[in-house]
């Protein structure tokens, strides 16, 4: 999914789906960290694109509470 795309998916969310989608990445962060301390991770970059991805959400987030 490209940036422009996860962007348009998360603007069009509502504010308790928004919730469960941050909670959703949170956890995915969580399992590779554990995945980075038990074994071996093919792809290092996925620990940026997470972080992104989860201030994207709480941005839009922010900007529903509003």
């Amino acid at each position: 999914m490209t940036v422009k795309e996860l962007k348009n998916d998360l603007s069009q969310l509502k504010v308790d789906d928004l919730k469960e989608r941050l909670d959703a990445l949170r956890r995915e962060l969580f399992s590779l960290r554990i995945n980075a301390a038990t074994a071996h991770v093919k792809d290092y970059s996925q620990f940026k694109k997470l972080r992104k991805n989860i201030a994207r959400a709480e941005t839009f987030l922010g900007q529903k509470a509003v």
